[in-house]
């Protein structure tokens, strides 16, 4: 793969030149990029056991507790965790020598979530999940951030649009296997022996990371990517998001899309639990088939993105996520709950492909770290607040009238969209 060999000034919108300069990779099929394919195979791995944990760690929480709102206080420290490591993440990403924050990620968290197994040999211990999953979360936003800015650098700025849909393709592929792996484990062995394939998959990820060679850091990057320090770093990146009219508009609508919805797994779960008397192995699988959804999101956003643009694309996707929201309260059959499921997170995987291709796209690359960070940062800053006043509510209302509501406001911020320059968001 070839260097870049000069610089993009900084400005929003900028990515024709420096598209104009990549070497092969962004010709090549993805199926014939060696580092590409190896990358992908990790993550794949990757989310095929951390899909477990997705499952497993609500599981811990509902059988020793009985409570959606205790479910959602978990995610909402786990989501507080990672919103404070993306105030740094970027900043840490364009110093560090990517692969190996990648590597050291992976091997953390396999480190971490092992322990949570150990430790339910003794009898369960919720307080550990409260140490574990912020812990694991901050890493896990480090290389998340980390994530983005190296797939550019390995499939070239003409194919994000396709390597992000595969990625995610695959990725919620192993996500159909793995939450009804998870659900099996949980009812034969217990939910804790379901993190313990989680930490497993991240130590099978980073042996495979490995082994891909990521595109070297020039002297260029060096220069343009100077030491100002981790405040001035994330105003940096604000900046930069704030000049861009599009971003600008994403970032503030998906403030409240991530508020609204980062407690829609714990409301599924305690839906088919609590309302419906499923078991274990039931939630397992209405995850994995709403999983189905996110691979055909997945599949289907490049063509969809060529045809109708990215702001009809992102503005349907969020508009059908609402409409789902909004009915999974009131499904009573688990064959409607699984559809519903798949329809959000077929949508929200494809209006979440569309915002990340496109920031990718206009970042200039000694910028990407501080740019994924900041938006990252204003994105979830309230969802963790969302996701604990979400599952409260649904504990004191119960979840049909709290995910109508939530729907319904995921709706308004479509329409809200339609007067944003989201709207006239060409096509490509």
């Amino acid at each position: 793969m070839t260097h870049e060999t000069a610089r993009r000034e900084d400005e929003p919108g900028g990515g024709t030149a420096e598209a104009a300069r990549e070497g092969p990779a962004g010709t090549r099929p993805l199926w014939r990029q060696r580092d590409f394919g190896i990358f992908w195979v990790a993550q794949t791995l990757s989310v095929l056991g951390d899909s477990f944990a997705l499952i497993a760690l609500p599981l811990l929480v509902l059988g020793a507790t009985g409570s959606v709102a205790r479910m959602g206080l978990l995610t909402a420290v786990g989501g507080a965790a990672a919103v404070v490591a993306a105030v740094f993440a970027g900043a840490v990403v364009d110093r560090v020598d990517r692969r190996r924050l990648l590597i050291g990620c992976d091997l953390v968290r396999m480190g971490l979530y092992g322990v949570i197994p150990l430790v339910w040999l003794f009898g369960p211990q919720i307080w550990l999940l409260y140490v574990v999953l912020p812990l694991c979360e901050a890493v896990g936003m480090l290389f998340a951030v980390g994530y983005v800015t190296v797939v550019r650098g390995l499939v070239g700025t003409e194919r994000l649009t396709e390597a992000n849909g595969r990625l995610n393709a695959t990725a919620a592929a192993a996500g159909v296997l793995g939450p009804l792996c998870a659900g099996l484990v949980a009812a034969w062995s217990g939910p804790a022996a379901a993190v313990g394939v989680d930490a497993a998959s991240f130590g099978v990820s980073a042996t495979c990371l490995f082994f891909v060679r990521f595109r070297t850091r020039t002297a260029a990057d060096e220069r343009t990517g100077e030491r100002q320090g981790l405040w001035r770093d994330l105003r940096t990146g604000v900046a930069f998001l704030y000049g861009h009219p599009v971003l600008r508009s994403l970032t503030a609508l998906l403030f409240g899309f991530s508020f609204l919805t980062l407690g829609l797994n714990d409301l599924v779960i305690y839906h088919l639990k609590h309302d419906l008397g499923h078991d274990d192995g039931t939630v397992g699988t209405v995850m994995a088939l709403g999983a189905l959804g996110t691979i055909t999101g997945a599949l289907l956003v490049a063509r969809l993105r060529r045809r109708l643009g990215f702001g009809p694309t992102w503005t349907g996707s969020v508009a059908v996520c609402g409409l789902a929201f909004a009915g999974l309260g009131w499904a009573r059959d688990v064959p409607v709950v699984a559809a519903l499921s798949a329809a959000f997170l077929a949508c929200a995987g494809m209006a979440g492909t569309c915002s990340m291709s496109l920031r990718q796209e206009v970042t200039p690359e000694h910028l990407l770290g501080r740019v994924t960070s900041a938006f990252w940062t204003l994105q979830y800053a309230a969802a963790p607040i969302g996701a604990a006043v979400l599952t409260w509510a649904a504990e004191e209302q119960g979840t049909a009238p709290v995910a109508l509501a939530a729907g319904a406001a995921c709706v308004v911020l479509a329409a809200t969209a339609l007067l944003t320059p989201i709207r006239w968001s060409g096509r490509g």
